[in-house]
């Protein structure tokens, strides 16, 4: 079967790849579209540190095609959102409803793909660019059939991620003032997120002009070139500030933009070891930093809640996807993410 697959050098189309039978516990997808996130992009480039070689992709929808013992939640023929969370939902944090902090589900790849012979890891317990791949049962959400699967394919990487932190993470109200630094992928989910959640101002930052149109259609009230002048629209600062690009400089810049009680959410992935520093003294008046792991999801309870607000014209998902290929021109779908011409290019087989 064809997949992607990255060496630890370059990533490369195959057509060779071969995967186990799904065991107990576990749903085999024939996958029919993945999201191309920076994500995938950051293994390549080395900003995301995984063992290689790796099938890549994380962000996925398809058709059930085989389910192992205990499995009762989807059968064959289902469709579903394929969530990157491979929780155990036994331990401490799953029972608490903290299933994005179980810790059997962090860095513990598993191996179901072979080529040649060789294993090959599963990048995120998931693997979406191949055109089957087996994940624990508890990431696959069952779907309505009537969602365009090039659509619910980004449910479960960017939505979870930028909708959930808003929901879920910062829990924006009614009446919020809000600022999102980066209009890509994650942004534009976090932008949503806010307008579903009834925030009085969204003020969008990116330096691409471009984007303003899109940001605005997904519900930012401004639009800004640079953090500069968001003063100028909320004096006194913001309540929520959503870093979505990962830059040291950008997020000492969502800290210094908060109000009194307010919170910088980070979203963006800097380098492993890249530092960010900014005054304490800013910190006071209840000022908090807060970190987020995919969007602090319950992908169980969430997919199905986004595929419903997507069916009653809410969401916003055929509108995230700028550009459908083939897997076979998987090298230019990632340099069009790289430079940022799309906000979510989706692969297809």
């Amino acid at each position: 079967m064809r997949g992607v697959v990255f060496d630890g050098k370059q990533p490369q189309v195959v057509d060779d790849l071969e995967i186990r039978e799904p065991g107990a516990g576990e749903v085999l997808v024939a996958v029919a579209a993945a999201g191309l996130c920076h994500s995938d992009l950051s293994v390549i480039d080395g900003t995301i540190p995984f063992p290689v070689p790796v099938v890549l992709g994380h962000e996925g929808a398809g058709v059930v095609q085989a389910v192992g013992a205990g499995v009762g939640h989807v059968a064959p023929g289902d469709h579903v959102s394929l969530s990157t969370l491979a929780n155990c939902g036994a331990c401490a944090d799953c029972d608490r409803g903290r299933p994005t902090m179980c810790r059997k589900a962090i860095g513990r790849p598993g191996r179901p793909f072979s080529r040649g012979g060789e294993p090959l890891f599963q990048f995120a317990s998931n693997s979406a660019f191949a055109e089957r791949t087996i994940v624990k049962a508890v990431q696959a959400v069952k779907i309505p059939a009537d969602l365009p699967l090039t659509s619910a394919a980004l449910i479960g990487c960017g939505v979870l991620t930028g909708v959930g932190a808003v929901l879920n993470r910062a829990m924006v109200d009614r009446g919020d003032t809000v600022v999102v630094i980066g209009t890509g992928g994650i942004g534009l989910n976090v932008i949503q997120g806010a307008r579903i959640a009834g925030a009085s101002a969204i003020v969008a930052v990116d330096s691409n002009p471009a984007k303003e149109a899109v940001a605005r259609q997904f519900g930012a009230t401004d639009f800004l070139a640079s953090a500069q002048g968001v003063r100028e629209i909320l004096p006194t600062g913001a309540d929520h500030v959503f870093e979505c690009v990962g830059h040291v400089g950008l997020i000492r810049q969502a800290i210094e933009l908060l109000d009194r009680h307010g919170q910088a959410i980070l979203l963006g992935m800097p380098a492993a070891t890249a530092e960010a520093n900014f005054v304490p003294a800013a910190m006071f008046l209840d000022k908090s930093i807060l970190g987020c792991r995919y969007g602090s999801s319950r992908p169980q309870h969430d997919i199905a809640l986004y595929a419903e607000l997507y069916r009653q014209g809410r969401l916003l998902l055929d509108e995230l996807v700028t550009e459908i290929y083939p897997i076979e021109d998987f090298a230019k779908a990632a340099d069009d993410a790289h430079h940022g011409r799309v906000a979510r290019g989706v692969l297809t087989f």
